[in-house]
């Protein structure tokens, strides 16, 4: 099997998969990331990824070409998209129409959120930390749910936002359920990962995948699910001093 084909099938969303008698796909919980070891075969090689070092972007195996570190407030190659991230329009979560260009010069974290993900507590809770901290600093985060990955997303726009302000009184702006990954995928999803090739392409790998953007709209650093929030506080400091 082609590898890249194979890549994308083992994180195609919501569809159950096994390789070698290991699931890969449609895992809950903690053990979504921590506990996850998968033997990869055709056109890998025949080599092992164990544990959080499949979402690591500085996990080298041989016979793949990975891109090379970045250094922050070096942005991706946003000229081969040709726009900027100001330049989309988003549907707010009470269907409204938000134009991106509202938030020309603030530093940006995107997040496609879940409300049912082992990873839902530990994020919404340092998101909203965050987002206190730095604020009227000139940083926003903005929440996109999703719910491709294990169907962790089933609730409608009202639910998503009760659950995220009533139980982590979460005050950034979360914006209507989207499509990350596959033919319905959001535009400015389109943008980001064609902006920011990650791991195994441009797919999003799961809930809580995090894209940093600099006050002109380009990204700047994209961060995989297991990046915890406050690992990424340094890199915005440093975006909001620039």
């Amino acid at each position: 099997m082609n590898s890249s084909i194979f890549a994308s099938a083992v994180f195609t969303a919501g569809i159950p998969l096994t390789c070698g008698g290991v699931r890969l796909a449609g895992f809950r919980g903690a053990s979504e990331f921590l506990g996850l070891s998968a033997r990869f075969s055709s056109g890998f090689r025949g080599f092992t990824v164990l544990s959080q070092s499949i979402f690591s972007r500085r996990l080298r195996i041989p016979g793949l070409v990975m891109k090379g570190q970045r250094t922050l407030g070096v942005t991706f190659a946003t000229a081969a998209t040709g726009k900027s991230l100001h330049e989309f329009t988003v549907k707010d979560i009470e269907g409204n129409d938000i134009s991106l260009s509202k938030f020309k010069g603030k530093v940006l974290l995107i997040v496609n959120v879940a409300s049912q993900c082992g990873l839902t507590s530990s994020n919404y809770t340092e998101l909203s930390q965050l987002y206190d901290k730095y604020k009227d600093q000139g940083f926003e985060i903005l929440a996109f749910p999703c719910n491709q990955f294990g169907g962790q997303e089933p609730g409608t726009n009202t639910q998503i936002k009760q659950f995220a302000c009533t139980r982590f009184k979460a005050e950034f702006p979360i914006f209507d359920k989207v499509d990350v990954n596959g033919p319905n995928t959001a535009p400015v999803y389109q943008f980001l990962k064609a902006s920011a090739g990650g791991f195994l392409g441009d797919l999003i790998k799961w809930n809580f995948e995090k894209f940093l953007i600099d006050k002109n709209g380009n990204v700047v650093e994209r961060y995989p699910p297991t990046t915890s929030p406050f690992q990424i506080e340094n890199d915005i400091k440093k975006l909001l001093a620039a």
